[in-house]
């Protein structure tokens, strides 16, 4: 297991649970009875998290750090359906669900994870029926983000792809002209359902076409609308 890159205080635990969206709005006697059950765990980049078809046993907060979230093929092809990362939660449908995890999950940095197991958990949410509201906005937000996930693999070429998670990127950072990648080119092929190769051709079609100027791993949307627009038809122009 890898050092943290800082200590896990209890305040700053308690300050990434009342960010995290499942806990947001709860008052602190509440947020106290949650922190009682969790479990802090310090995971080393590629560490393996849970696998997919593992018992569903509880589910995660990022405190630090970003996992991603992937299906493997037959063949070992990676489809990453989601890269999380601090204040997210993940692995929470088979609380509900009573299933076993539907995917893998695994570290892509030096990452520090609340563990909140799912007995203790439960019997929390039927004590505070405030939890259910909360737990079922959550799972909402996950089938909108999947139907979206779909939606764009099933109906968008690659720059369709690539220009909707720029400005969700940009939606997320709070930023509107640049954004940070904070993910390898590798990861992002996997999350848009392309190769390195084919995305790295992309980048520079955008690029000479002035929808974006890359720095490194920041992005500059120099373009905004012929983004918007890209992301809405879907594919560049011949």
């Amino acid at each position: 297991m890898g050092k943290p890159d800082q200590e896990m205080t209890t305040d700053r635990i308690m300050k990434v649970m009342s960010a995290a969206p499942i806990f947001k709005g709860l008052n602190v006697e509440q947020l106290v009875s949650i922190r009682y059950i969790s479990i802090t765990k310090d995971c080393a980049k590629g560490q393996t998290i849970f696998s997919e078809g593992d018992d569903g046993n509880g589910f995660y907060i990022i405190v630090s750090g970003r996992v991603k979230i992937y299906k493997a093929s037959s063949d070992g092809k990676e489809q990453i359906l989601h890269i999380f990362g601090p204040g997210e939660p993940f692995g929470e449908v088979p609380v509900f669900t009573g299933a076993s995890f539907p995917a893998t999950a695994v570290c892509i940095a030096k990452t520090q994870l609340l563990f909140f197991p799912k007995p203790a958990f439960i019997d929390l949410i039927a004590k505070n029926p405030m939890l259910s509201i909360k737990m079922l906005g959550l799972l909402s937000l996950r089938l909108r983000e999947f139907t979206v996930h779909i939606e764009n693999l099933s109906l968008k070429e690659v720059p369709g792809r690539l220009s909707s998670y720029l400005l969700y990127l940009s939606e997320e950072q709070g930023q509107t002209d640049c954004v940070n990648l904070n993910v390898s080119k590798s990861q992002l092929a996997s999350l848009l359902g392309t190769i390195p190769e084919t995305l790295s051709r992309i980048f520079a079609r955008m690029t000479t076409g002035n929808l974006i100027r890359v720095q490194g791993n920041e992005i500059y949307l120099t373009d905004r609308d012929g983004l918007e627009k890209l992301a809405d038809i879907g594919k560049l122009a011949a």
